[in-house]
């Protein structure tokens, strides 16, 4: 069996920056097992894949290890396969999910907004072995699911920041969003770490900014915000809150097409 794979960086503003995902378009359901080894192969942080269900399309993500729930750089690439190989006449379209529900994708000039549901954080008890775990402590901590949310005064120790990776995918879940105020015209700051998922540090997390968004909104007195995923790739999105949802917007810069037999 032969399956069309593109590569595409999302949330970049240049080839070689944002998150590179792979993006494989199915006419029929493959077996989980199939789709997690294609996932491995791949070897980027998500590989998305997709298939039509009448107007919308049923959507699943894997990193190279496991399946997970909510995807946000791949979804975005996924809605960029759709509009500009598949429907180019399409405006917008409706992603079908396991776990997520239904998410959405619309145009918005040369940027893409996903609409996502807002993940209010939820301050938690200071957790002083994070310290060691990270290099410095926050000054805040807060949760939302399985996903942690470590404040820190400036971007600078955000950006210098040198975890132990195997010390982290031992603590608690595994999964730790690191952020900070931004300078100039960017709002806040992040970086993400989510060993236990197969992924050291993901370059840009769009899922992780459905916590931020509403923890920066209240913050700010905002509710239009801009982001910069500080990664070594790096990664710009224009976030807002829109009560119980997230629109997060970027774009995306295509880096390959071909096919792969399974």
């Amino acid at each position: 069996m032969r399956l069309p794979l593109y590569q595409i960086d999302a949330f970049a503003d240049r080839l070689f920056a944002g998150n590179p995902a792979a993006v494989v378009p199915l006419e029929e359901e493959l077996p989980e097992a199939t789709m997690q080894s294609i996932a491995a192969e791949n070897n980027l942080a998500e590989t998305a894949f997709f298939r039509r269900t009448g107007e919308d399309y049923a959507l699943r993500w894997f990193t190279p290890t496991v399946e997970v729930e909510l995807c946000g750089h791949a979804t975005l690439a996924s809605a960029y396969v759709i509009f500009h190989h598949l429907e180019p006449a399409r405006r917008e379209v409706r992603f079908a999910t396991r776990k997520a529900g239904r998410l959405g994708v619309t145009r918005e000039g040369d940027m893409l907004a996903l609409d996502f549901p807002a993940m209010p954080p939820e301050p938690c008890a200071p957790a002083p072995e994070l310290a060691a775990v990270l290099g410095a402590g926050p000054v805040e901590l807060h949760r939302h699911g399985g996903r942690y949310l470590a404040v820190f005064s400036s971007a600078e120790e955000v950006a210098s920041l040198t975890p132990d990776l195997p010390a982290l995918k031992r603590w608690r879940d595994g999964a730790l969003i690191v952020t900070a105020p931004g300078e100039g015209d960017v709002d806040f700051v992040s970086r993400y770490f989510a060993p236990r998922y197969g992924i050291g540090e993901d370059p840009v997390t769009g899922s992780a900014h459905c916590v931020l968004t509403p923890y920066w909104a209240k913050r700010l007195g905002k509710d239009r915000l801009e982001a910069r995923q500080i990664s070594r790739r790096g990664g710009a999105l224009r976030c807002t809150l829109n009560g119980e949802r997230v629109a997060i917007a970027g774009r995306c810069v295509p880096y390959l097409e071909g096919w792969i037999s399974v």
